[in-house]
């Protein structure tokens, strides 16, 4: 960035059709232009990244004051929201009988993406502090949502996805599993047969964020050709973080 003073950050929910378009702005940057994603909703006139259940969804942004420019998003589903939707946006990749049958309070998270100025530095820790503050709000005990590794061949993602499949399962009572219909085994590899170090280094940073947290993955990943990604959904029981991580997503700091 040309501008060298140190950016200010607020976190908020989006409350103005200008505030969403901002989000939506920022999605497309990041999941069109960037990863080489699309959808029937996608505006590329207008060059913004929608779809249907947006208006369903709460919209987190990170503004950078500095600048005047929304620099991080979060989408954020409650169950009674989704209920308005007809289903969470993940139930059209995975079954979450599992979670919808917990009886816990359940948040969806989803579309979370800082912009590429923002990425290793303290954005990501202001978002996550406003999202802990949420959490906090509503008392949610768990959280889901689907989380991308970037392309769809499966045989070049053998090592991370075998991993997360043998080291990072969900146990049985949160287990999702991803519909039959794309559906794609994530024991590739033999767990005896796996480099540790090099799978991981192919792990998103989000990803490997959620696993830092106590985290796990469902059974299976999904193959989403509009979005040029393979998807693995992740599972995190806020009841099972030690102290430490779970004073971020009960607001300390926020």
């Amino acid at each position: 960035m040309s501008d060298t003073s140190a950016p200010s950050f607020v976190t908020k929910l989006a409350s103005t059709p200008e505030d969403l378009r901002a989000a939506q702005a920022l999605r497309y940057e990041v999941f069109v232009e960037e990863l080489g994603g699309s959808g029937t909703m996608v505006d590329h006139v207008n060059r913004l990244e929608q779809d249907r259940f947006d208006p369903y969804f709460e919209h987190l942004i990170l503004t950078d004051t500095t600048k005047g420019k929304v620099v991080g998003v979060y989408r954020l589903m409650r169950q009674e929201q989704a209920l308005k939707a007809g289903e969470f946006y993940s139930a059209s990749e995975y079954d979450l009988t599992a979670l919808l049958n917990s009886g816990r309070r359940v948040l969806e998270l989803g579309r979370s993406c800082l912009h590429r100025d923002y990425r290793g530095g303290m954005a990501m820790y202001h978002l996550w502090s406003g999202l802990a503050t949420y959490i906090a709000n509503h008392r949610i005990e768990v959280l889901f949502g689907v989380a991308s590794f970037h392309g769809t061949d499966a045989k070049a993602l053998a090592q991370p996805l075998s991993l997360l499949h043998h080291r990072h399962l969900a146990p049985p009572d949160l287990r999702v599993r991803a519909r039959e219909e794309a559906y794609q085994p994530m024991n590739l590899i033999a767990e005896t047969e796996l480099d540790r170090r090099a799978a991981m280094v192919q792990v998103p940073s989000l990803i490997k964020a959620y696993l830092r947290l106590g985290g796990f993955v469902g059974e299976g990943a999904f193959i989403d050709h509009a979005f040029n990604t393979t998807d693995v959904c992740l599972v995190l029981d806020t009841a099972q973080m030690n102290h430490r991580q779970a004073r971020l997503y009960q607001g300390a700091g926020a």
